[in-house]
């Protein structure tokens, strides 16, 4: 990660950023996650790389018992319910709410959990003024035309709020390079920093080292670029191969992971078969997850897949297959938000389930899977969610 130690050699420069100062994180790595993840049986080890999400303002009988039973490495809250639209309560109403919500969770399990939010600014930002939050942050396009020095102020007093409340990873920066202004995605709703790769670099730092000196974790996103896409990966398949700019849309990762950002880097569920000729979406590919981030941009942190429920990924795979897909592809988490489609708490049984087979078949190696956990608990340990 860029922290304690790194952010004393990293500047808001994107000269000194691209000169690759940085260094791993203080207490952990992944020596140490070997270690934690080699007493984890096949099943645990397995819910270590779910993310998932659930009704409720609190922490009901049929939620706290997902969570006792899969033992997932991490939640994600949200303020709306999507498949009820509205009708039934999610996570969040009120800051005290809040605060009782994730201290319920963390008392389900006996190695702390991941708590996430999106809470990027603008349009993406479940803690609202309407329930009672005070920290607001501008859009990032807004922010991308202002300095990055008030970006990184905006984005402490938001990582300030977010451990007040007990939350410990924001599903932010976007890192999408706004090649496409009318991006319905991005570009139309300012979730980019801009369409210079140098500003979005710049103010995804300061944005990133707000967050880890306040050890929150973050996830850049999303990968490889979504920046140019027409279409919206919520709703359905969406194809970058003829808009996609591979050295601009790539040169944001390039800069920060030189630099020595280890973090998470969230997946895009974008085609483009100038990087994967096969046409799977980029969270499924082994081309654009392993070969492209892993290999070539040197990437050894976290990958997380967005949401594996929306519309580009069902409209194609089931869910169990989409998620077996991520896994061989390279991908240590995924995302399981209840949030796409009909509402069904028993789905995150069944893919860790359908993972666990998988192995047992040979399908999917348990080294394969131990790497994914023992990445997730080194994440873990660097950021004080499991001391």
């Amino acid at each position: 990660m860029i922290g304690r130690r790194a952010l004393c050699k990293l500047t808001l420069t994107f000269a000194v950023m691209a000169a690759g100062a940085g260094c791993g994180p203080e207490d952990g790595g992944p020596e140490v996650g070997g270690q934690l993840a080699a007493d984890l049986t096949l099943a645990e080890a397995v819910g270590q790389m779910l993310m998932v999400g659930f009704r409720g303002a609190s922490l009901d009988r049929e939620a706290a018992a997902m969570l006792r039973g899969i033992r997932p490495g991490g939640v994600v809250l949200f303020d709306y319910d999507a498949p009820s639209k509205g009708a039934m309560v999610r996570n969040i109403t009120s800051p005290q709410q809040l605060r009782e919500l994730t201290s319920a969770i963390q008392a389900t399990g006996d190695i702390p959990y991941a708590i996430a939010i999106d809470a990027e600014g603008g349009y993406v930002n479940r803690l609202k003024a309407k329930y009672g939050f005070t920290v607001t942050l501008p859009s990032a396009q807004t922010l991308g035309g202002g300095a990055p020095a008030d970006t990184r102020r905006a984005a402490e007093a938001l990582a300030d709020s977010m451990q007040d409340l007990g939350l410990n990873w924001n599903f932010a920066p976007v890192v999408d390079v706004n090649i496409d202004p009318e991006s319905p995605a991005i570009g139309a709703i300012e979730r980019s920093f801009g369409g210079d790769p140098a500003v979005v670099a710049a103010h995804a730092l300061a944005f990133v080292q707000a967050h880890h000196e306040r050890q929150i974790v973050t996830a850049l996103k999303h990968f490889p670029g979504h920046g140019s896409a027409s279409g919206d990966t919520h709703l359905g398949v969406t194809n970058v191969t003829d808009t996609y700019r591979r050295t601009e849309e790539l040169a944001p990762y390039r800069t920060l992971i030189d630099g020595g950002y280890d973090a998470p880097i969230m997946t895009a569920h974008v085609v483009n078969s100038n990087l994967d000729p096969s046409g799977r979406p980029a969270t499924l590919s082994h081309d654009i997850m392993t070969k492209l981030l892993r290999n070539e941009l040197g990437f050894e942190g976290v990958i997380i897949s967005d949401d594996m429920q929306m519309g580009a990924i069902a409209a194609a795979y089931g869910p169990e297959e989409a998620v077996l897909e991520a896994i061989t592809a390279g991908v240590d988490i995924v995302l399981l938000a209840n949030q796409q489609g009909a509402y069904d708490i028993q789905r995150v049984y069944r893919v860790r389930d359908a993972i666990v087979r998988a192995v047992q078949d040979g399908v999917i190696s348990a080294d394969r899977i131990y790497a994914s956990a023992a990445r997730i608990l080194a994440l873990k340990r660097a950021y004080g969610i499991w001391n």
